[in-house]
């Protein structure tokens, strides 16, 4: 039995994880969450998290999975004055070994820890644990990863698949299309900047800028405050969550999020085409758990499926929505594990 440290670190908020691991599966001793910037670094806010431990904690082994970019165990971390070094945490933290791993890899390796009652199953699909596994994640932005067995271990793989071209299906996706390259007057537009909170963001945008439905007062506030506030927008509500909120009872975001959700699955058929992950295609991500019902009840699935004479391949594939939203922090301890 051994003691580890688990971490989420985002620019806005961390939380820690303090576990007992062995062969048997882990136990949660402590958990914590934290504001980020309340803290200059990593290390102290580790260090005040051990302090309120209960008993004498005496962690080993960390693994902190950061939500930017990671190279070669180092980090400089997008919305935050922190530069990370998995080698300076551990000599300060005097652990025996630290990694650093990106976030969206940590949810790689948390789909290996859920339990049946952490998912939603989508279709049943036919399992091949020897076949890859697709990790997808509608967010901030748009995640994509994939799972390898080797020799009965799995590997975890990052992609930036997100910023693939978004590839319009539709007479009105070319008109999205089009707004969106005007709109910010650029010469693509990425899969991310539609499916992503951002993304539901746009289309509202689209369909409102072009008479789709009325627009309710509430929503149109929100909206523009967003739209009007741009420099200091992370202090303003975010009108992706309201937008999704509303969906049931107001037409435009109901619209809004008919048009998300078929793009969603588009994307996940995409990138099972491109692995063939009869292992399991996983949809994880802060907005596939914040819109699960109208992910379950709408087009996600049939677009999905929708790819032509390739269609009966993707028939196979088991997908699962990640309810569980602690999955990265569930991965970076098992990560750790295997570190330790």
């Amino acid at each position: 039995m051994i003691q580890l440290i688990a971490g989420d670190i985002g620019g806005t908020k961390t939380i820690l994880r303090l576990v007992n691991s062995d062969s048997s599966g882990q136990e949660t001793l402590h958990e914590q969450r934290f504001v980020s910037g309340d803290y200059p670094d990593l290390v102290p806010m580790v260090k005040d998290f051990l302090a309120t431990a209960p008993g004498t904690p005496s962690p080993q082994a960390a693994c902190f999975a950061i939500a930017g970019p990671v190279a070669n165990n180092r980090s400089q971390l997008t919305n935050l004055a922190w530069l990370l070094s998995s080698d300076r945490i551990a000599e300060e933290l005097n652990l025996k070994t630290v990694e650093l791993i990106n976030d969206f890899a940590a949810v790689g390796y948390g789909v290996l820890g859920l339990t049946p009652d952490d998912l939603h199953t989508l279709q049943p699909g036919i399992p091949n644990p020897q076949a890859p596994i697709a990790i997808i994640g509608a967010g901030t932005g748009l995640g994509q990863g994939f799972l390898i067995n080797c020799g009965g271990e799995y590997q975890v793989f990052p992609s930036e698949g997100g910023h693939v071209d978004f590839a319009p299906r539709s007479e009105l996706e070319f008109q999205l299309l089009h707004y969106l390259l005007e709109k910010h007057s650029i010469s693509r537009v990425s899969v991310e900047r539609v499916v992503s909170g951002q993304g539901i963001i746009s289309i509202y945008q689209f369909l409102r800028d072009r008479g789709a439905s009325t627009e309710s007062e509430t929503l149109a506030e929100l909206v523009r405050s967003w739209e009007q506030g741009a420099g200091h927008r992370s202090q303003l509500t975010d009108p992706a969550a309201a937008i999704s909120q509303a969906a049931t009872t107001d037409r435009l975001a109901g619209r809004t999020m008919d048009l998300f959700i078929d793009a969603y699955g588009a994307a996940a058929g995409n990138l099972a085409l491109k692995l063939l992950p009869y292992g399991g295609l996983y949809a994880a991500g802060g907005v596939t758990a914040k819109n699960m019902d109208l992910i379950r009840n709408g087009s996600f699935l049939s677009a999905f499926g929708h790819k032509g004479r390739m269609s009966p391949l993707l028939k196979d594939v088991p997908v699962h929505l990640v309810l569980n939203q602690s999955v990265g922090l569930i991965g970076a301890a098992l990560r750790a594990a295997q570190i330790a």
